[in-house]
């Protein structure tokens, strides 16, 4: 029996369709006559415990009343699945709708569309925000960390992305520059009181979809304890190339500040969050793709574009 086979039994589910093979192996399914989405976990990402306070956090932000995928329980009432092997599957409600957009891709709509909806994007993830304070954890919750260690240290979370083999000599010194910047900067940051807390941590158009003008932010799978920044670092990172790009940022930090405290120092921070969002994604490139092909080498030029323009040069 295969892992999909294991997994739609202990749901007592039926498969649709595979929707997504990336991280995850995610499925359409058919559960008591309803649509959900299987997750079967990528082995050795992360833990089922920390697999289980992802859901944790998704139920009490559905309670709380955010637009969330909500946790569905497998037959015998557990949240998580473990089929043998290292293959964990876990399901979620289904989520209506479409993604605002893709990377790669010219975002749609005129430029007040695309203002308006950012201004929400800004608000969705102020409020994650704001009902993730209100929450008290379990006290076994366990998720990584974004922090400055688990961003810039010397084994970042993502991997060690100056090691990345597209990078040149030259490119590999700049690199290193920027990152010891950030290492100092990301540090006053903190002393001086950075809102620091659990993050949604990819808040890319993919992982944003609208239905009816409501937003529900999917896939948490890369969530943890980091800097709120950082959220709106990476909701920002496929935005850089568009036209419109300083009217949706302006947008994007009103509609958080409409709702959440957003500090002048944090905004001016904002590039150098981008950059920190290019070199972990640089890192997570490498293991996944040929580390010579033209998807190491697209993240290795957005994250030395972003280098030098934090650097000035």
């Amino acid at each position: 029996m295969s892992a999909l086979e294991r997994a739609l039994a202990a749901w007592g589910a039926t498969d649709i369709r595979m929707i997504k093979d990336r991280e995850n192996v995610v499925h359409e399914v058919l559960v008591n006559g309803h649509p959900a989405a299987l997750r079967l976990h990528r082995p050795g990402y992360q833990s089922a415990d920390a697999i289980r306070s992802e859901l944790d956090w998704m139920a009490a932000l559905d309670a709380a009343g955010m637009s969330v995928p909500a946790p569905i329980p497998t037959l015998m009432g557990d949240m998580v699945a473990d089929l043998g092997e290292g293959q964990i599957a876990t399901m979620v409600s289904w989520v209506d709708g479409a993604p605002i957009g893709e990377g790669g891709v010219p975002l749609p709509g005129s430029k007040a569309e695309q203002v308006a909806l950012y201004h929400k994007v800004g608000a969705e993830i102020a409020k994650l925000h704001n009902l993730t304070d209100a929450l008290t954890l379990p006290t076994n919750f366990s998720r990584h960390r974004w922090d400055i260690p688990g961003l810039l240290g010397d084994n970042p979370f993502w991997g060690r992305f100056w090691e990345c083999p597209a990078l040149s000599d030259d490119d590999y010194a700049l690199i290193q520059r920027a990152r010891a910047v950030a290492h100092d900067r990301a540090t006053v940051f903190l002393e001086n009181g950075a809102d620091f807390g659990l993050i949604h941590a990819d808040a890319l158009r993919e992982n944003i979809f609208v239905h009816n003008g409501e937003l529900t932010l999917i896939d948490f799978d890369d969530a943890g304890f980091g800097f709120r920044l950082y959220d709106l670092a990476v909701m920002m990172t496929q935005n850089e190339d568009e036209p419109a790009y300083e009217a949706i940022r302006t947008a994007a930090l009103a509609g958080y500040r409409a709702h959440r405290a957003l500090s002048q120092e944090a905004e001016d921070l904002l590039p150098l969050f981008i950059m920190i969002r290019r070199f972990a994604s640089m890192g997570w490139a490498v293991p996944r793709y040929d580390p010579t092909g033209p998807e190491v080498v697209s993240y290795t030029r957005k994250a030395v574009t972003a280098a030098r323009r934090v650097l000035g040069g």
